[in-house]
């Protein structure tokens, strides 16, 4: 929908990313995201005319604000690569990517069961993680690099699952692993899960 002031649309995006963050995505409302922004109501359904439209906007202008773009560019610049190099560089990505965005990601999930429009933001985001896990198993097929016994949708499947926030909270808040861990550790897993040996 957007139209109206750029400036103000920014200023309802970061609010709305500000309270997602601070009440863990818990009672985010308009009301809430315009008084933030020091807007009105109508303002903010003159940008985006919907909640769901409104959080999956935050989710982007988050993806724009940590310049996601810039850093997809090493997993597409590595296409021109091995397969192998292209898992590599998703994992680089995802491990440094998502202590950026925890505090986001909690509050979407600690509603994702009673919040539809949250979920729809989450989902959005987790198509285009889908997106990349797909690119890279199709860098594998094209290098006839895929380990046997693979379809292309279970592998990417399989590799969207294991990059999910619950395994990275799982080995780095839970167990204390550094990103840098984290990062060599999955990079070793997904090589030796879907990359045919040679």
């Amino acid at each position: 929908m957007s139209s109206g002031n750029p400036e103000t649309r920014k200023r309802i995006l970061d609010a709305a990313w500000h309270l997602l963050e601070k009440r863990r995505g818990q009672e985010v409302r308009l009301d809430d995201i315009a008084k933030a922004a020091k807007v009105s109501r109508q303002a903010v359904y003159l940008h985006f005319g919907s909640r769901a439209e409104l959080l999956v906007a935050t989710v982007r202008h988050v993806d724009e604000v940590l310049g996601l773009e810039q850093r997809l560019k090493k997993i597409s610049e590595a296409t021109t690569r091995s397969g192998a190099d292209v898992l590599d560089a998703l994992v680089e990505f995802w491990g440094n990517y998502i202590p950026e965005v925890y505090g986001l990601a909690k509050a979407l999930l600690a509603v994702y069961d009673t919040d539809r429009d949250a979920a729809a933001a989450w989902d959005d985001r987790m198509a285009a993680l889908q997106q990349g896990c797909r690119q890279a198993i199709g860098c594998l097929i094209r290098d006839q690099a895929l380990a046997p016994g693979w379809n292309p949708d279970e592998a990417s499947q399989l590799m969207w699952s294991l990059l999910s926030i619950a395994v990275w909270e799982n080995l780095t808040v839970q167990r204390g692993w550094s990103t840098a861990q984290y990062i060599r550790q999955m990079q070793k897993v997904m090589r030796r899960a879907f990359v045919k040996a040679k």
